[in-house]
Protein backbone atom coordinates (compact mmCIF):
# COMPACT_ATOMS: atom_id res chain seq x y z
CA UNK A 1 0.00 0.00 0.00
CA UNK A 2 1.01 3.43 -0.91
CA UNK A 3 0.74 6.45 1.12
CA UNK A 4 0.96 10.00 -0.47
CA UNK A 5 1.74 12.93 1.46
CA UNK A 6 2.66 16.46 0.61
CA UNK A 7 6.06 17.17 1.65
CA UNK A 8 8.45 20.70 1.32
CA UNK A 9 12.10 20.74 1.70
CA UNK A 10 14.83 22.88 2.43
CA UNK A 11 18.46 22.56 2.84
CA UNK A 12 21.16 24.49 4.53
CA UNK A 13 23.64 26.44 2.62
CA UNK A 14 26.39 23.86 3.54
CA UNK A 15 24.06 20.62 3.33
CA UNK A 16 24.29 19.35 6.67
CA UNK A 17 20.75 20.04 7.53
CA UNK A 18 17.86 19.41 5.90
CA UNK A 19 13.99 20.15 6.70
CA UNK A 20 10.90 18.20 5.24
CA UNK A 21 7.04 20.19 6.70
CA UNK A 22 4.44 18.48 5.63
CA UNK A 23 2.64 21.76 4.90
CA UNK A 24 3.29 25.57 5.60
CA UNK A 25 -0.26 26.74 6.16
CA UNK A 26 -1.72 26.23 9.46
CA UNK A 27 -4.77 26.59 10.90
CA UNK A 28 -6.27 29.06 13.53
CA UNK A 29 -8.89 27.63 15.47
CA UNK A 30 -9.73 30.74 17.23
CA UNK A 31 -9.01 28.13 20.39
CA UNK A 32 -5.60 26.84 19.12
CA UNK A 33 -3.24 27.03 16.04
CA UNK A 34 -2.55 23.29 14.84
CA UNK A 35 0.94 22.13 15.55
CA UNK A 36 4.00 22.48 13.37
CA UNK A 37 5.33 18.93 12.40
CA UNK A 38 8.42 18.32 10.33
CA UNK A 39 11.56 15.96 10.12
CA UNK A 40 15.52 17.38 9.91
CA UNK A 41 17.85 15.37 8.03
CA UNK A 42 21.16 15.54 10.26
CA UNK A 43 24.67 15.07 8.26
CA UNK A 44 27.23 12.21 10.09
CA UNK A 45 29.47 15.44 10.98
CA UNK A 46 27.06 17.04 13.12
CA UNK A 47 26.35 14.14 15.26
CA UNK A 48 28.26 15.45 17.73
CA UNK A 49 26.64 19.05 17.57
CA UNK A 50 23.56 20.26 19.38
CA UNK A 51 20.72 21.25 17.37
CA UNK A 52 17.82 23.70 17.74
CA UNK A 53 14.54 24.45 16.36
CA UNK A 54 12.59 27.88 16.77
CA UNK A 55 9.45 29.60 15.11
CA UNK A 56 9.85 33.37 14.33
CA UNK A 57 7.11 35.89 14.24
CA UNK A 58 8.97 38.87 12.24
CA UNK A 59 6.83 42.04 12.48
CA UNK A 60 7.99 44.36 9.84
CA UNK A 61 6.23 48.14 11.37
CA UNK A 62 7.97 50.55 8.98
CA UNK A 63 9.74 50.88 5.58
CA UNK A 64 13.75 49.11 4.97
CA UNK A 65 14.81 52.41 3.13
CA UNK A 66 13.83 54.62 6.11
CA UNK A 67 16.35 52.67 8.42
CA UNK A 68 18.79 55.17 9.26
CA UNK A 69 21.41 55.35 12.24
CA UNK A 70 20.65 52.06 13.67
CA UNK A 71 16.91 52.45 13.91
CA UNK A 72 15.46 49.56 12.85
CA UNK A 73 11.50 48.79 12.16
CA UNK A 74 11.51 45.21 12.61
CA UNK A 75 10.73 43.21 15.69
CA UNK A 76 11.46 39.19 15.91
CA UNK A 77 9.07 37.05 17.95
CA UNK A 78 9.88 33.42 19.37
CA UNK A 79 7.72 32.23 19.77
CA UNK A 80 8.75 28.98 20.29
CA UNK A 81 11.83 26.41 20.38
CA UNK A 82 13.40 23.50 21.75
CA UNK A 83 16.18 21.30 21.12
CA UNK A 84 15.81 18.72 18.07
CA UNK A 85 18.77 16.84 18.83
CA UNK A 86 19.57 15.06 20.96
CA UNK A 87 16.14 14.44 21.66
CA UNK A 88 14.78 15.58 24.54
CA UNK A 89 12.96 13.38 26.85
CA UNK A 90 9.38 13.83 26.94
CA UNK A 91 8.76 15.08 23.15
CA UNK A 92 5.68 14.70 21.70
CA UNK A 93 4.28 11.83 19.84
CA UNK A 94 5.22 11.76 16.56
CA UNK A 95 2.46 12.36 13.26
CA UNK A 96 1.66 9.89 10.88
CA UNK A 97 4.08 12.18 8.69
CA UNK A 98 6.51 11.66 10.69
CA UNK A 99 6.74 8.48 11.37
CA UNK A 100 6.92 7.57 7.68
CA UNK A 101 9.53 10.23 6.78
CA UNK A 102 11.33 8.69 9.59
CA UNK A 103 11.32 5.55 8.31
CA UNK A 104 12.01 6.27 5.10
CA UNK A 105 14.89 8.96 5.46
CA UNK A 106 16.69 6.46 8.06
CA UNK A 107 18.59 6.61 11.14
CA UNK A 108 19.64 10.51 10.54
CA UNK A 109 16.15 11.94 10.52
CA UNK A 110 14.81 13.04 13.66
CA UNK A 111 10.86 14.85 14.22
CA UNK A 112 9.83 18.04 16.02
CA UNK A 113 6.89 19.82 17.18
CA UNK A 114 5.71 23.23 17.80
CA UNK A 115 3.08 24.85 18.98
CA UNK A 116 1.94 28.59 18.50
CA UNK A 117 -0.15 30.41 21.05
CA UNK A 118 -3.60 31.24 20.24
CA UNK A 119 -2.67 34.82 20.42
CA UNK A 120 -0.03 34.46 17.98
CA UNK A 121 -1.02 37.03 14.81
CA UNK A 122 -2.88 36.11 11.53
CA UNK A 123 -0.22 36.31 8.57
CA UNK A 124 -0.80 39.70 6.47
CA UNK A 125 1.60 41.96 4.50
CA UNK A 126 0.43 45.45 3.19
CA UNK A 127 1.21 46.14 -0.09
CA UNK A 128 4.31 48.31 -1.00
CA UNK A 129 4.29 51.25 -3.04
CA UNK A 130 5.37 51.39 -6.39
CA UNK A 131 8.79 52.84 -5.34
CA UNK A 132 8.91 51.15 -2.34
CA UNK A 133 12.48 49.20 -1.92
CA UNK A 134 12.79 45.96 0.80
CA UNK A 135 10.75 43.55 2.72
CA UNK A 136 6.81 44.68 2.90
CA UNK A 137 5.54 45.98 6.12
CA UNK A 138 3.52 42.86 7.64
CA UNK A 139 3.79 39.94 9.87
CA UNK A 140 5.63 36.76 8.72
CA UNK A 141 6.88 33.17 10.02
CA UNK A 142 9.20 31.35 9.58
CA UNK A 143 11.15 27.94 10.84
CA UNK A 144 14.27 27.55 11.43
CA UNK A 145 17.05 24.84 12.45
CA UNK A 146 20.65 25.80 13.51
CA UNK A 147 24.01 24.44 14.86
CA UNK A 148 24.76 25.73 18.26
CA UNK A 149 25.36 25.65 22.13
CA UNK A 150 22.08 27.37 23.45
CA UNK A 151 18.52 28.44 22.11
CA UNK A 152 19.96 31.72 22.20
CA UNK A 153 23.41 31.25 20.47
CA UNK A 154 24.56 33.24 17.29
CA UNK A 155 23.30 31.49 13.84
CA UNK A 156 25.80 30.72 11.11
CA UNK A 157 24.21 31.10 7.92
CA UNK A 158 26.02 28.20 6.56
CA UNK A 159 25.19 26.27 9.04
CA UNK A 160 21.11 27.05 9.27
CA UNK A 161 17.86 26.37 7.61
CA UNK A 162 15.02 28.48 7.74
CA UNK A 163 11.60 28.11 6.06
CA UNK A 164 8.61 30.50 5.63
CA UNK A 165 4.80 29.52 6.86
CA UNK A 166 1.81 30.87 7.58
CA UNK A 167 -0.67 31.19 10.12
CA UNK A 168 -3.86 31.28 8.31
CA UNK A 169 -7.92 31.27 9.09
CA UNK A 170 -10.45 29.93 7.28
CA UNK A 171 -14.23 30.98 7.36
CA UNK A 172 -16.88 29.39 10.15
CA UNK A 173 -19.21 26.86 8.80
CA UNK A 174 -22.26 29.15 10.11
CA UNK A 175 -23.57 32.12 8.68
CA UNK A 176 -24.24 34.58 11.79
CA UNK A 177 -27.37 37.32 12.07
CA UNK A 178 -28.24 38.88 8.39
CA UNK A 179 -26.71 42.36 8.81
CA UNK A 180 -29.43 45.70 8.82
CA UNK A 181 -28.84 49.34 10.29
CA UNK A 182 -31.16 52.32 9.88
CA UNK A 183 -30.08 55.53 10.15
CA UNK A 184 -32.19 59.02 10.33
CA UNK A 185 -31.27 62.52 10.19
CA UNK A 186 -33.81 65.50 10.88
CA UNK A 187 -32.45 69.15 9.76
CA UNK A 188 -32.15 71.98 12.18
CA UNK A 189 -34.90 74.32 9.83
CA UNK A 190 -36.43 72.09 8.58
CA UNK A 191 -39.04 69.49 9.34
CA UNK A 192 -39.36 65.78 8.50
CA UNK A 193 -36.42 63.53 8.57
CA UNK A 194 -34.32 61.32 5.92
CA UNK A 195 -33.80 57.54 6.54
CA UNK A 196 -31.55 55.07 4.81
CA UNK A 197 -32.12 51.56 5.70
CA UNK A 198 -28.93 49.23 4.39
CA UNK A 199 -28.97 45.62 4.45
CA UNK A 200 -26.97 42.65 3.21
CA UNK A 201 -28.17 39.18 2.10
CA UNK A 202 -25.68 37.27 5.15
CA UNK A 203 -22.36 38.17 7.03
CA UNK A 204 -20.51 36.02 5.82
CA UNK A 205 -18.82 36.04 2.39
CA UNK A 206 -16.01 34.18 0.69
CA UNK A 207 -13.00 36.08 -1.73
CA UNK A 208 -14.40 36.40 -5.18
CA UNK A 209 -18.61 36.42 -4.01
CA UNK A 210 -20.04 39.93 -5.23
CA UNK A 211 -21.84 41.50 -2.12
CA UNK A 212 -25.42 41.95 -2.69
CA UNK A 213 -26.20 45.62 -0.47
CA UNK A 214 -29.91 46.40 -0.09
CA UNK A 215 -30.59 50.23 0.21
CA UNK A 216 -33.93 51.78 1.45
CA UNK A 217 -34.48 55.68 0.96
CA UNK A 218 -37.73 57.31 2.76
CA UNK A 219 -37.28 60.84 2.37
CA UNK A 220 -39.77 62.40 4.35
CA UNK A 221 -37.91 65.82 4.97
CA UNK A 222 -38.05 68.54 2.62
CA UNK A 223 -34.23 68.14 1.25
CA UNK A 224 -33.62 66.39 -2.10
CA UNK A 225 -30.93 63.25 -2.45
CA UNK A 226 -29.43 64.03 -5.59
CA UNK A 227 -26.55 60.92 -5.33
CA UNK A 228 -26.14 58.01 -3.84
CA UNK A 229 -22.50 56.28 -3.07
CA UNK A 230 -21.73 52.41 -1.80
CA UNK A 231 -18.29 51.42 -1.08
CA UNK A 232 -16.49 48.37 0.64
CA UNK A 233 -13.52 49.47 3.19
CA UNK A 234 -10.87 47.72 4.48
CA UNK A 235 -10.30 48.47 8.11
CA UNK A 236 -6.38 48.22 9.28
CA UNK A 237 -5.21 48.07 12.98
CA UNK A 238 -1.76 48.20 13.28
CA UNK A 239 -2.42 46.99 16.92
CA UNK A 240 1.56 48.47 18.05
CA UNK A 241 0.83 52.74 17.24
CA UNK A 242 -2.05 54.15 18.95
CA UNK A 243 -3.07 55.95 15.92
CA UNK A 244 -2.61 52.95 13.40
CA UNK A 245 -5.91 52.18 12.38
CA UNK A 246 -7.11 53.65 8.75
CA UNK A 247 -9.55 52.77 6.25
CA UNK A 248 -9.20 52.07 2.57
CA UNK A 249 -12.30 51.72 -0.05
CA UNK A 250 -11.28 48.40 -1.98
CA UNK A 251 -14.43 47.85 -4.37
CA UNK A 252 -17.18 51.40 -4.92
CA UNK A 253 -19.39 52.70 -6.86
CA UNK A 254 -21.70 55.81 -7.49
CA UNK A 255 -24.93 55.98 -9.22
CA UNK A 256 -27.58 58.77 -9.44
CA UNK A 257 -30.02 56.19 -10.79
CA UNK A 258 -33.16 56.85 -9.31
CA UNK A 259 -32.10 60.31 -8.38
CA UNK A 260 -32.94 63.32 -7.38
CA UNK A 261 -35.49 61.79 -4.18
CA UNK A 262 -37.75 64.56 -4.02
CA UNK A 263 -39.71 64.99 -0.71
CA UNK A 264 -42.07 62.43 0.59
CA UNK A 265 -40.31 59.67 -2.28
CA UNK A 266 -38.81 56.47 -1.42
CA UNK A 267 -36.74 54.66 -3.69
CA UNK A 268 -35.63 50.96 -2.91
CA UNK A 269 -32.87 49.61 -5.07
CA UNK A 270 -29.92 47.02 -5.22
CA UNK A 271 -25.93 47.64 -5.67
CA UNK A 272 -23.47 44.88 -6.22
CA UNK A 273 -19.85 44.92 -5.29
CA UNK A 274 -17.43 43.09 -5.80
CA UNK A 275 -14.02 43.99 -3.74
CA UNK A 276 -10.65 42.14 -5.53
CA UNK A 277 -6.91 43.00 -5.17
CA UNK A 278 -6.64 42.81 -8.98
CA UNK A 279 -8.85 46.28 -8.89
CA UNK A 280 -6.43 47.18 -6.15
CA UNK A 281 -3.04 46.83 -7.75
CA UNK A 282 -1.35 49.90 -6.88
CA UNK A 283 -3.05 50.78 -3.66
CA UNK A 284 -0.15 51.11 -1.10
CA UNK A 285 -1.06 50.08 2.10
CA UNK A 286 -3.59 47.80 1.47
CA UNK A 287 -3.64 44.22 3.83
CA UNK A 288 -3.33 41.71 2.32
CA UNK A 289 -2.96 37.50 2.93
CA UNK A 290 0.67 36.62 4.28
CA UNK A 291 2.89 35.50 1.01
CA UNK A 292 4.86 32.68 0.57
CA UNK A 293 7.71 33.37 -2.20
CA UNK A 294 6.28 34.62 -5.14
CA UNK A 295 2.93 33.36 -4.85
CA UNK A 296 0.17 35.62 -6.13
CA UNK A 297 -2.14 36.50 -2.87
CA UNK A 298 -5.55 38.23 -2.40
CA UNK A 299 -7.09 40.98 -0.07
CA UNK A 300 -6.21 39.73 3.63
CA UNK A 301 -9.42 38.07 5.18
CA UNK A 302 -10.82 38.69 8.25
CA UNK A 303 -9.47 38.88 11.69
CA UNK A 304 -10.69 36.53 13.74
CA UNK A 305 -10.60 37.11 17.69
CA UNK A 306 -11.84 35.13 20.41
CA UNK A 307 -12.16 38.50 22.31
CA UNK A 308 -11.34 42.13 21.58
CA UNK A 309 -8.04 42.09 24.53
CA UNK A 310 -6.44 39.07 22.75
CA UNK A 311 -5.65 41.06 20.17
CA UNK A 312 -2.00 40.53 20.21
CA UNK A 313 0.81 44.14 19.96
CA UNK A 314 2.56 42.82 17.19
CA UNK A 315 -0.06 42.32 14.95
CA UNK A 316 -2.41 43.68 12.18
CA UNK A 317 -6.31 43.19 12.61
CA UNK A 318 -8.24 43.61 9.17
CA UNK A 319 -11.94 43.55 9.26
CA UNK A 320 -14.36 44.95 6.10
CA UNK A 321 -17.43 47.03 6.32
CA UNK A 322 -19.95 48.36 3.79
CA UNK A 323 -20.62 52.02 3.96
CA UNK A 324 -23.62 53.67 1.97
CA UNK A 325 -23.45 57.78 1.75
CA UNK A 326 -26.81 60.04 0.18
CA UNK A 327 -25.81 63.45 -1.08
CA UNK A 328 -28.29 66.26 -0.52
CA UNK A 329 -25.90 69.08 -1.81
CA UNK A 330 -23.65 71.64 -0.69
CA UNK A 331 -26.60 72.74 1.96
CA UNK A 332 -28.27 69.63 2.60
CA UNK A 333 -24.79 67.37 3.25
CA UNK A 334 -24.79 63.94 3.68
CA UNK A 335 -26.22 60.74 5.66
CA UNK A 336 -24.10 57.68 5.83
CA UNK A 337 -24.64 54.51 7.28
CA UNK A 338 -22.20 51.51 7.53
CA UNK A 339 -22.49 47.56 8.02
CA UNK A 340 -19.49 45.33 9.01
CA UNK A 341 -19.11 41.61 7.26
CA UNK A 342 -17.08 39.38 6.98
CA UNK A 343 -14.80 38.44 4.27
CA UNK A 344 -12.87 34.98 4.25
CA UNK A 345 -11.50 32.07 2.28
CA UNK A 346 -13.49 29.00 3.03
CA UNK A 347 -11.46 26.27 4.42
CA UNK A 348 -10.02 24.13 1.27
CA UNK A 349 -10.53 20.39 0.54
CA UNK A 350 -7.93 17.69 0.82
CA UNK A 351 -6.23 18.85 -2.65
CA UNK A 352 -6.15 22.33 -0.87
CA UNK A 353 -8.40 24.00 -3.62
CA UNK A 354 -11.36 26.75 -3.08
CA UNK A 355 -13.68 28.51 -4.81
CA UNK A 356 -11.75 32.07 -5.51
CA UNK A 357 -11.64 34.81 -7.73
CA UNK A 358 -12.22 37.01 -10.89
CA UNK A 359 -13.76 34.47 -13.42
CA UNK A 360 -15.58 32.43 -10.23
CA UNK A 361 -13.54 29.50 -11.56
CA UNK A 362 -12.05 26.86 -8.80
CA UNK A 363 -8.77 27.82 -8.67
CA UNK A 364 -5.87 25.49 -7.11
CA UNK A 365 -4.04 27.46 -4.50
CA UNK A 366 -1.37 26.79 -1.95
CA UNK A 367 -0.10 24.15 -4.40
CA UNK A 368 1.41 21.44 -2.35
CA UNK A 369 3.35 18.44 -5.30
CA UNK A 370 2.47 14.98 -3.47
CA UNK A 371 5.18 13.17 -3.26
CA UNK A 372 5.31 8.90 -3.54
CA UNK A 373 6.86 7.92 -0.25
CA UNK A 374 8.58 5.12 -1.93
CA UNK A 375 10.18 6.97 -4.33
CA UNK A 376 10.89 10.36 -2.67
CA UNK A 377 14.84 10.05 -3.04
CA UNK A 378 14.45 10.91 -6.75
CA UNK A 379 11.06 12.92 -6.81
CA UNK A 380 11.42 15.54 -4.03
CA UNK A 381 12.68 18.59 -5.25
CA UNK A 382 14.08 22.07 -3.50
CA UNK A 383 10.92 24.04 -4.02
CA UNK A 384 11.08 26.90 -2.26
CA UNK A 385 14.31 29.36 -1.02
Amino acid sequence: MVFNFRVFKKQSPNGKLTMYLGKRDFVDHISGVEPIDGVVVIDNEYKDRKIFGQVVCSFRYGREEDEVMGLNFQKDLFLASAQVYPPEKGAHANSRLQDRLTKKLGENCYPFTFALPPSAPASVTLQPGQTDEGQPCGVQYYVKLFVGESETDRTHKRGAVTMAIRKVQYAPSKQGRQPCTVVRKDFMMSPGELELEVTLDKQLYHHGEKIAVNICIRNNSNKVVKKIKAMIQQGVDVVLFQNGQYRTSVASIETQEGCPIQPGSCLQKVVYLLPLLSSNKDRRGIALDGQLKKEDTHLASTTLLSSPDQRDAFGIVVSYAVKVKLYLGALGGELAAELPFVLMHPKPDSKGKFIHADSQAEVETFRQDTIDLESMDQDIEDKFD
